[in-house]
Formats: structure tokens, C-alpha cells, sequence
């Protein structure tokens, strides 16, 4: 039998009857002779010989997969990500003898034949034949550059791979073509330089820049002789001849080089038996690609940045235009995010909750009047390895940006917007309501924005203590976070109006649907997420006027070309007297309110807290003028069954978790660490009317931890009567009464 190629391949005699076929077919390409018809050559492929008119441009200069460095708001590098590891470089910044190694090694000739060497291909030939198989091929530099082409467009797709790479008749003539005009349109110095680039080295290196760091950690311009030609070596078979798994291979594959570099001139003998005298010395640089290298709990963000390029119109019409700008990367992405936001709120995220915790936290801030993200952290860390608590569920952000199914329920936290509808309204913050601890409305006291009632039976509710009655003001109900006086409160503002202003201020639920029109929204019953409720309190810090949140400050590409990027859109919610109000009411919650261990006391801040029905979830949102910061601490995995009572969070017990009590401090360390000690702006200073006291019970608060209550005398898995969807992983839980 005829002798055939390790790993199989075409015999001795099929080898010879390719080589004579395509050395006819190159002189009749050379020759400028019009190729015949398909049939008369056998080539039935489709498109194998047609479209040759023109040369493809991204032959000449192809867009290559790059890496994209996303970088903090200073400069910084929070990440490098890449489909492929390549880094392109100009042919000056590669080592004279890594053009060499790689000239003697592929096509020693490469200087002296066109895009065809039908020498070579006669002697590939006669060589294979005498020494019956396949030992020598015949394809130049050039060929093989136009063949990497068509693989890096092929990208991961295996049918367009297969296709690029098949052994056919059909194939080589277009490479012939291709090949003879870009050696006209580029010349050898570029050609070489392009093929460097796009080459692959093994170990998840593309290009010689790459493969030189990856194996020696050091420049291509740095190479020396025998690195060189170990890396020339590697460009037949990656894996055969990959120094990391196997050393002895790679040895002898790079003493071939070596040899051949001296026996065609480019380096002497004695330089060739010095180098291969040399061992083959490794300095491995490990991959290091993607959102898990993020510095300071960064990945979420990472994640986001990811997620807005792949979604945002403004990177391409369809999904497959943005997915394809993404995976050839080479961009230089300036984020919004401040490292020094970001190091505080992941310290505090991780400090009080920790990553085997079974409840997580996640902090968010946002800059009032810019929408920019600074900080995004979760007491979990970035990654894949469910055996270390890690997750790449994004806490932080709605469903479709990579967080929970529907996003979790704010509690008492949503009670502000009431507030702000109210005033908006024309209703004093001295409107006061006395009421008992237990109260019961009727539902079609309530109305939607279409008119209709919410429903036809009452709505029953209830405050935490059974202490809690007696008369309150909007300062104080806010402060105590007292239940039915933000329900009689909705029902005097109006359902339709609170939901608009709720709309307005940004709040958007974790689902990416449309806010449900229910009386219980006022106690939190909806679902939102921490950037939305970070975006929210923002508008308050910003005298009512909401900017939408956004990640991006620049974007260009690998030419040094400027990407539009998403700018913050943003729209006045209130009159500035409303939302200095909000700011006034709510200075009270941290000052003698519920949220007084979250106060800062060097400067303005101003916050609410909440929790939800079995204490599911806990929260504390609160700003100055120029920070917003939103602390969610919760079931995170599961179908949320995990009741914050008698539990142990961060080494610390706790008999009850509230928002005061856990997310408040994780509040204030965030807030500290981000906020600049020598910057401390103040609140716009206003009078706010107060109702006048009559008689309450001054001590009737005493021993009330927390301003959860929920909503009375509902059934698990209803708010105010209303039935919610089963528990999903981040939704709603099975008892969700929105409490506070």
C-alpha cells in the first residue's frame, strides 16, 4: 500500500496528482488564462470560481479579533477581555529574528517568488514523492495568509471553519487568486506583517505579540534567536509541537528552525549551534481574559459593560452587528466607574455579608445629575465555581442586563415616591392622618390609570407594633415608616398619580414590565432592583430631575476611532421644592427615623429603609446631593425561602434582620469610603410644614426596631389581596406582602 501521513491524509500518489494539478492551475493564474468551466475542472463546490473579479478589502487589511481593555473613569484597567488573545503590532515592534525564522521555516523563498512559487511547488513534489509521502508542502507565506483570512472570518462557526479549511481543488485555486493580488496591492513587508498577526500559536494565542508573552512574557520585539524559532516552529502544529506539554517536541521542532535558518543565511552556523545548545527557558503567562479578572469585585460592572455593548442599539442594529463588534474587540472602553466607589462599596458588600452567607447583599451607586454608575458589588464573587460561592447573577440590575428573574421588593423604600405624588399634588406635608394600628380601605377607593377600581373588596393592612396608632404627619410617617398613613396618604394623592411619579423618578421593575397598578405599591409590593432605586433617591439628590443610568464615558477602536456610546438622558420628575421636601422629610429617617444607624455625620445625607413581608429582603437607599447609594440584602438563590430571623449574616447574629440594622451600616461604610472627606455639599435648605401635635403617645415607638409591618392580614404569596407569580430565583418569594 502506499505510504500515507501520520493521523492519515492522501497517499503518495493522490499528493503528487494535487500538486501537478494545482502547479497547472497557478501557471494558467499566472498566465492571466480565464479559468475553465467548473465542470471541465471538476470543481463543483459553489462560489469556488466565481467572484474572483475583485479582492475581498478585509484581504488586504482584515479586521483581526483583538483584546478590549475595559478601563475605570480615571484610566484605570478594571479588565481585559477577548474572544481571541492578539495584539497587532507594526512589523518594526517584531524581533528581526522572528521575520526570519518564520521566512526560513514557511517559505524560504518568500523574497524571491510572486504569490505562486511553482519552483517550490516542483520540488514540494519531487521530495514527497522520493520519500513516499507528504513531508513537504508548497503553499507560500502569501497563501497561507489568505488562508487565515478566511478562518479568522469563519470566527467559532464550525461549518464556515470546515469550509475554509477544506482540502479541495475549489479552495486552493481562490487562494491562488487571492494570494497573486494582495502581493500586488500589499508587497512582502506588509503581507509578512499581517500574516504575524493573524497566525495561531497555541495556547489561546493569536499572533506573535500575544505568543511571545504567553510563552516568555516579554515583547516580540524582544525575541531572541532561539525564542524566535521556537515560535516559527510552532505554526505547523500548535498542539504537536506546544513547549508546555511537551518540552522535548518542541525542541527538536525548534532545532529544525534553527538549522534551516542557518543553512538559508540568516543566521550563521555558529549562531544556529549556540541556540540550539540553548534549553528552551519559559516564562508562561497564564490567559487572563475576561470579567473574573475584574480589580475590587468589579466583575458585575464588567458584566454590565458587557451587556449594554450586546443590547444598545447604538453598537449596532441587529444582534449579530453588536455581537460582532464585541467578539473582534480591540476597543478601549472608559467606564464611569469610580475605583475608589467601587473598592468602599466592595468592601462594604463583603464585610458585614459574607460569599458562604446563605443571604447576599448588593451595593450600587449612582451620581445624582449624571446617571453615571460608580460603584457595582455583591457580597459573592464573580465566577462560574458554584463550590465557592461564586455567581455571575448580576444582584444589582434588572433580568435582561444579567440580573434576577424579576428583580425584588423594596419595602418600605417606594414610600418616598408616595410622598413626592403627594406634594406634586398640592398636598401639604402637614396633612396628617390618625389612624389604629390595624386599618381596612376599600379597594375601589383606588384607581387606576384607565379609571377602573383595583378591586372590589377592602384592603386590609396593619403597622409593625400594635402601638403604632395615633395621628402623623408626612415627616413623621416617613420617619417611622408608618403603614396606613401611606396608604390613606395613596389614596388621597391617587393610585394613577403615584404610579406616573414612580415613572418618572426611574423606578422600573426587575422584569422589564410595566408597573402593576396596585394599591399595595405604596407599602413596596413592587419589584425593582438597586441601580433603579440608586436612580431614583438620585432624583431626590438632584432637586427632582431623574438622569437615566449609564456606564459608558468613551469608546474607540482599534484604529483610535470614536464609537458613539448611550448619554444620559435626563427629565425633570418634580418641582425642585418637592424634591428639597423629600430630601428635608428624610434626613429625619437617619437622624431619629429608623435609619439611624446609617447616618453620616460630617455632612447632608438622607435615606429610607425597608423590608419585606418574613423578611425576605432588607434595604437601605439613601444619598447626599452628589451620591446615591442602594444596599439590597436578600435570598439570592433558590426560590427565596430564607426568613431573616434567628440567623447569622457576616459572623454576626441576628434576631431579626432590618433595614436599619444590616443594609444601613453596609450603607454608611460604602457612602464613607466613596465620598471625598473635604467635598461635603449640603441639602437646599427649606421650611416643611408640620402638622400640630395632639396628644400622641411619644413613647409609643419604643422597642420598634425596624418599620416592617407589612400589610396586615394577608395570605403568603398575596399583596393586599392581590395573588404574585411563584417564587423564583430573585423574585418574588412566597409571602411578599411588600411590608416596609
Amino acid at each position: 500500500m502506499p505510504k500515507k501521513r501520520s493521523g492519515g491524509g492522501l497517499t503518495t500518489t493522490q499528493q503528487a496528482a494535487k500538486f501537478l494539478g494545482v502547479a497547472a492551475l497557478a501557471g494558467a493564474v499566472l498566465a492571466g488564462i480565464a479559468l475553465p468551466a467548473a465542470g471541465a475542472l471538476g470543481l463543483a463546490a459553489k462560489g469556488t470560481v466565481e467572484g474572483f473579479d475583485e479582492i475581498p478589502s478585509n484581504l488586504k487589511t482584515p479586521p483581526l479579533s483583538q483584546r478590549t481593555k475595559i478601563l475605570d473613569n480615571e484610566g484605570g484597567t478594571i479588565a481585559t477581555v477577548y474572544s481571541r488573545d492578539r495584539t497587532v503590532v507594526p512589523l518594526k515592534d517584531i524581533s528581526p529574528y522572528m521575520q526570519d525564522a518564520i521566512v526560513a521555516i514557511e517559505d524560504s523563498r518568500f523574497y524571491e517568488h510572486g504569490a505562486v512559487d511553482l519552483k517550490g511547488i516542483l520540488r514540494a513534489m519531487n521530495r514527497n514523492v522520493q520519500e513516499g509521502g507528504a513531508s513537504q508542502g508548497a503553499s507560500t507565506l502569501t497563501q497561507q495568509y489568505v488562508k487565515n483570512v478566511f478562518v479568522e472570518e469563519a470566527g467559532d462557526d464550525p461549518e464556515k471553519v470546515a469550509e475554509a479549511t477544506q482540502q479541495t481543488m475549489g479552495r486552493k485555486v481562490r487562494e491562488l487568486k487571492y494570494a497573486i493580488q494582495v502581493e500586488e496591492e500589499l508587497g512582502k513587508k506588509k503581507i509578512l506583517e499581517n500574516y504575524l498577526n493573524i497566525t495561531f500559536f497555541g495556547q489561546q494565542a493569536y499572533g506573535i505579540e500575544a505568543a511571545s508573552m504567553r510563552y516568555f512574557s516579554k515583547h516580540a520585539k524582544d525575541l531572541k534567536v532561539e525564542e524566535a524559532a521556537m515560535l516559527a516552529g510552532l505554526v505547523q502544529s500548535p498542539t504537536r509541537y506546544d513547549p508546555v506539554n511537551d518540552a522535548e517536541e518542541a525542541t527538536k521542532r525548534r532545532n529544525t528552525v534553527l538549522r534551516r535558518m542557518a543553512s538559508v543565511g540568516s543566521i550563521s552556523q555558529a549562531e544556529a549551534d549556540k541556540a540550539i545548545a540553548t534549553p528552551i527557558k519559559l516564562s508562561v503567562s497564564k490567559p487572563n481574559s475576561g470579567c473574573i479578572t475584574a480589580v475590587s469585585g468589579a466583575g458585575f460592572f464588567c458584566d454590565y459593560v458587557r451587556k449594554t455593548i450586546l443590547t444598545d442599539p447604538a453598537f449596532g442594529k441587529t444582534e449579530d452587528e453588536r455581537a460582532k463588534l464585541w467578539n473582534l474587540g480591540g476597543l478601549t472602553i472608559k467606564t464611569t466607574l469610580s475605583p475608589r466607589a467601587q473598592k468602599a462599596a466592595d468592601v462594604a458588600a463583603t464585610s458585614k455579608v459574607y460569599k458562604d452567607d446563605k443571604v447576599a447583599a448588593s451595593v450600587v451607586q449612582v451620581q445624582p445629575g449624571t446617571g453615571k454608575i460608580l460603584s457595582m458589588a455583591q457580597s459573592r464573587p464573580y465566577g462560574l465555581d458554584q463550590k465557592k460561592n461564586e455567581t455571575v447573577l448580576n444582584l444589582g440590575v434588572n433580568n435582561k442586563m444579567g440580573g434576577s428573574t424579576y428583580g425584588f421588593q423594596v419595602g418600605s423604600t417606594f414610600k418616598p415616591i408616595t410622598a413626592a405624588a403627594a406634594l406634586e399634588k398640592g398636598i401639604s406635608p402637614a396633612e396628617s392622618y390618625s389612624t389604629d394600628w390595624k386599618i381596612s380601605l376599600p379597594l375601589n377607593s383606588f384607581r387606576t390609570c384607565a379609571g377602573s377600581p383595583t378591586g372590589s373588596s377592602n384592603w386590609d393592612l396593619q403597622n409593625e407594633l400594635e402601638t403604632e396608632k395615633g395621628s402623623w404627619d408626612m415627616t413623621s410617617a416617613l420617619g417611622k415608616s408608618i403603614n396606613t398613613y401611606f396608604a390613606k396618604l395613596e389614596q388621597k394623592a391617587g393610585l394613577c398619580e403615584t404610579v406616573e411619579m414612580a415613572k418618572k423618578v426611574g423606578y422600573e421593575r426587575g422584569d422589564s414590565k410595566e408597573i402593576e397598578e396596585n394599591a399595595s405599591i405604596t407599602l413596596g409590593g413592587e419589584v425593582s432592583t438597586p441601580l433603579s432605586m440608586a436612580s431614583v433617591y438620585a432624583t431626590f439628590a438632584n432637586r427632582g430631575t431623574y438622569c437615566t443610568p449609564v456606564a459608558l464615558e468613551s469608546i474607540t477602536d482599534p484604529n483610535g476611532k470614536k464609537l458613539g456610546v448611550p448619554q444620559t438622558k435626563c427629565s425633570r420628575a418634580m418641582s425642585e421644592k418637592t424634591a428639597d421636601t423629600i430630601s428635608q422629610m428624610l434626613k429625619g429617617v437617619v437622624e431619629d427615623g429608623t435609619g439611624t444607624l446609617a447616618g453620616l455625620t460630617d455632612r447632608d445625607n438622607a435615606g429610607k429603609t425597608g423590608t419585606t413581608n418574613d423578611r425576605l429582603d432588607a434595604w437601605f437607599v439613601g444619598y447626599t446631593p452628589n451620591l446615591s447609594t442602594a444596599v439590597w440584602v436578600g435570598d439570592d438563590i433558590g426560590e427565596k425561602t430564607t426568613k431573616m430571623y434567628d440567623i447569622t449574616i457576616g459572623g454576626q447574629y441576628y434576631d431579626k434582620v432590618c433595614g436599619g440594622c444590616l443594609p444601613g451600616p453596609i450603607w454608611k461604610t460604602a457612602m464613607t469610603g466613596a465620598l471625598d472627606a473635604g467635598e461635603t455639599p449640603s441639602f437646599n435648605p427649606i421650611s416643611v410644614p408640620r402638622a400640630k401635635e395632639k396628644g400622641k403617645d411619644k413613647d409609643k415607638n419604643k422597642g420598634r426596631d425596624e418599620d416592617n409591618g407589612g400589610n396586615g392580614n394577608d395570605k403568603p404569596g398575596t399583596i393586599g389581596g392581590i395573588t404574585l407569580p411563584p417564587g423564583v430565583i430573585g423574585g418574588h418569594g412566597g409571602g411578599g406582602r411588600g411590608g416596609h
